[in-house]
C-alpha cells in the first residue's frame, strides 16, 4: 500500500482543513509584501492579513522576463482533483528550492462554499490564509461585482419605465440578468414589475450566480481601469423595437459601474501557510466562463516574482483551453509549461469505478482510465507546451497504480511526479518543483494558440471540438443557427470562443468517460459577452444559477461565541 504523508498521518488522522488553517501562525501582510519588495505605502490594508495592491506595481518589463506556469487537471470526479492544493503546494516547493514564486488564484464563490465544497482555499498543509476570510466575504470584490451588475439591471428597468428618456427597448429581448453569490434555483426564472404601474414594466427576468456574471468576466479580462470602463460600456443589454442593439453605454452605465469596481479591480495579497505571497483575484466559473483569475493579478505576480503558479478551473479541456486561447492571447501572456494534476481515484473513475469504489485499488481500472490523462497530455502539447504530471497523492494509492502513470507519461515524453503537498506542504513538493524548473529552463516550450481569432465562428468551434474533445464534428440546433446570424449582424465574429459544456466528459454527454470516440457535439444555442470579449456556444443545458444539494455544506458549519468557525471544509 502506498501511504501519503511524511508527517506520519493517514487521511483519516488528518485534522480538517479549517483546523489546520486555524493552527497556523500568520505573518503580518506587511511582512509578506516585503518579500515582493512592496513598501507599506503601496498597501491598502484590510486588517493585518489582507491587502489590496495598486495597479501601478504592474511592470511589463518584468513580466516579459519572468516565468508563468499553469496548473490544470484531467477530467475530474465531482469532488475535484486538487488543482488549488497543488498550485499552493508547488509554490511552497518552488520557494524551498530557492525560486522566488507567487501563487495567483481565483476567489471562491459563496454558492459552492455553502453548497458542496465547504471551502476552496486549498487543502491540508497547502492552503492560503486567512482561510475563513478568503472563503467568505474576503475584501468585498464579489459584492462589488454584484452591485455593479445589479445597478445596470436597475438602470435598464428604470429606462423601460421612463417616459422622457426611454430608449425603446423591447422587454422581450432583454438578455441581462441580475446576480447574487449564492446557489438559489428558485431565482433562475422569475417575473418582475408586478403590482401596478409604479412598480415598473412587468417582464420575465432571472438571477445568475455572481461568478457567471459578465461583469466578473470583464474584471478578469480588463488590462487597466480605462479598459474596464470600455468593456463595461460594451455590455449588450437587448434590442429596441426597431431592432437596434442597446449596450450599457447607451444607458450611461459604465462610469457608475466602474465606480463600484474601483477597489475590486485591485488584486488581493494574502499568504500561504508557509508565509509565501499569494495573490487572489476574480472568480469566473470554468464550465460557462473563462475559469481563471484576472489578467491584472497574473501580471501583478509576474511583475513581482520570478515565477507565477496559477490555475484554471475543471479539466484541461475547459479551463486550460480557455486560459491559453482567450486569456493568454488577450493579455499577451506566455506560459512556459503546464502542470497537469492527476489522481488515481479519477483514473479509477474513468476506468469504470463507481463512486463508492473510488478508494478501492485497481490496477485494471487505472490502466483502462489512463486514456483520459493521455488525451489531456496530447492536448497541452498542441499548444507547444510539454506538461509535467503531478500525481496528487491519496492514502489509498498503491505503488503499482502510481507506476502505471509514470510509465504511460514517460512514453509521451512527460515526467510524472508524486505530489504530497496536502500532507507535507512544500516539503512534499520539491521534486515536482525541480521538474517544473527543468521544463521551463529546457527552452523547448514555445506557446502557440490553437486557432486564429479571425477564423469564422463555426471553424473555431470545430477546431476546439475535434482537436481538444476528440469529436467527429459539430451540429447546430435551429436556435444556435439563428443566434449565429445575430452575432454576425452585431459584428462580433472575430471574438474567441468560450465553450460552455459539462466538466465531466470530453464530450457534451457527462456519461461518456475516459477518452470517448465516435461522437459529435451539439451547440444548442449561443450567448455572447461583448464586453468581456468572447462568444459562448452552449453545449447541453448549462446552469448559470446552481441549486443546493440535498444536504448543503452549510448544515455542517458552526460558529461559537468567540467567533471561531468550524465545518468550513
Amino acid at each position: 500500500m502506498y501511504l501519503v504523508g511524511a508527517k506520519n498521518k493517514t487521511m483519516g488522522e488528518f485534522k480538517s482543513d479549517i483546523e489546520i488553517a486555524q493552527a497556523a501562525t500568520m505573518q503580518h501582510i506587511k511582512t509578506i509584501a516585503e518579500k515582493l519588495n512592496i513598501g507599506e505605502d503601496d498597501l491598502e490594508l484590510y486588517g493585518k492579513y489582507k491587502a489590496k495592491l495598486p495597479l501601478s506595481l504592474i511592470n511589463e518589463n518584468n513580466i516579459a522576463k519572468n516565468h508563468l506556469v499553469l496548473v490544470t487537471a484531467l477530467t475530474p470526479t465531482p469532488a475535484g482533483e486538487g488543482k488549488t492544493t497543488t498550485s499552493i503546494g508547488l509554490t511552497e516547493g518552488m520557494n524551498k528550492i530557492g525560486k522566488k514564486t507567487t501563487v495567483v488564484l481565483r476567489e471562491p464563490s459563496l454558492g459552492p462554499v455553502f453548497g458542496i465544497k465547504g471551502g476552496a482555499a486549498g487543502g491540508g498543509y497547502s492552503q492560503v490564509l486567512p482561510m475563513e476570510d478568503i472563503n467568505l466575504h474576503f475584501t468585498g470584490d464579489f459584492s462589488a461585482i454584484e452591485k455593479a451588475n445589479n445597478l445596470l439591471s436597475a438602470l435598464l428597468d428604470n429606462n423601460l419605465q421612463s417616459k422622457t428618456k426611454n430608449l425603446g427597448i423591447d422587454p422581450r429581448t432583454v438578455a441581462w440578468k441580475r446576480v447574487m453569490d449564492m446557489n438559489d434555483r428558485s431565482l433562475r426564472d422569475i417575473t418582475i414589475g408586478l403590482g401596478g404601474v409604479f412598480n415598473g414594466v412587468p417582464r420575465q427576468d432571472g438571477f445568475n450566480i455572481t461568478p457567471a456574471s459578465e461583469v466578473m468576466a470583464i474584471l478578469c479580462m480588463a488590462e487597466n481601469f480605462e479598459d474596464l470602463k470600455t468593456r463595461l460600456g460594451n455590455i449588450y443589454v437587448g434590442m429596441t423595437y426597431d431592432k437596434k442593439p442597446v449596450y450599457a453605454r447607451d444607458l450611461k452605465a459604465e462610469n457608475a459601474m466602474a465606480i463600484l469596481l474601483k477597489d475590486a479591480v485591485q488584486p488581493n495579497l494574502v499568504q500561504t501557510m508557509e508565509g509565501n505571497p499569494a495573490i487572489i483575484h476574480g472568480g469566473p466559473f470554468a464550465n460557462i466562463a473563462q475559469g481563471t483569475n484576472t489578467i491584472l493579478a497574473t501580471k501583478m505576480g509576474l511583475s513581482l516574482s520570478d515565477y507565477v503558479i496559477t490555475e484554471a478551473g475543471f479539466g484541461a479541456d475547459l479551463g486550460a483551453e480557455k486560459f491559453l486561447d482567450i486569456k493568454c492571447v488577450s493579455g499577451g501572456l506566455k506560459p512556459e509549461t503546464v502542470v497537469l494534476v492527476a489522481t488515481i481515484r479519477a483514473l479509477r473513475h474513468h476506468g469504470g469505478a463507481k463512486k463508492e469504489e473510488y478508494n478501492t485499488a485497481s490496477v485494471e481500472r487505472v490502466t483502462t482510465g489512463i486514456v483520459n490523462l493521455e488525451k489531456h497530455i496530447e492536448n497541452i502539447q498542441k499548444f507547444g507546451l510539454n506538461p509535467v504530471v503531478a500525481i496528487n497523492a491519496f492514502p489509498t494509492d498503491t505503488a503499482e497504480e502510481v507506476e502505471i502513470i509514470v510509465k504511460h507519461c514517460a512514453a509521451k515524453g512527460v515526467k510524472a511526479i508524486l505530489a504530497n503537498g496536502f500532507a507535507d506542504g512544500g516539503d512534499g513538493m520539491t521534486e515536482l518543483a525541480h521538474a517544473v524548473v527543468e521544463e521551463v529552463e529546457s527552452g523547448k516550450n514555445n506557446f502557440k494558440q490553437l486557432y486564429d481569432w479571425n477564423l469564422p465562428i463555426t471553424e473555431k468551434i470545430e477546431i476546439i471540438a475535434k482537436e481538444i474533445y476528440g469529436a467527429d464534428g459539430v451540429d447546430y440546433a435551429k436556435k444556435a443557427e439563428t443566434d449565429l446570424k445575430k452575432i454576425d449582424a452585431l459584428g462580433l465574429n472575430a471574438l474567441p470562443i468560450c465553450m460552455a459544456k459539462t466538466q465531466k466528459s470530453f464530450s457534451d454527454d457527462d456519461k461518456k468517460l475516459g477518452r470517448p470516440t465516435g461522437f459529435r457535439v451539439t451547440v444548442r444555442e449561443f450567448e455572447f459577452a461583448a464586453g468581456a470579449g468572447f462568444i459562448i456556444p452552449i453545449l447541453g443545458k448549462m446552469m448559470r444559477m446552481p441549486g443546493l444539494p440535498a444536504t448543503p455544506a452549510s448544515e455542517g458549519m458552526f460558529i461559537d461565541n468567540d467567533g471561531k468557525i468550524s465545518g468550513l471544509s
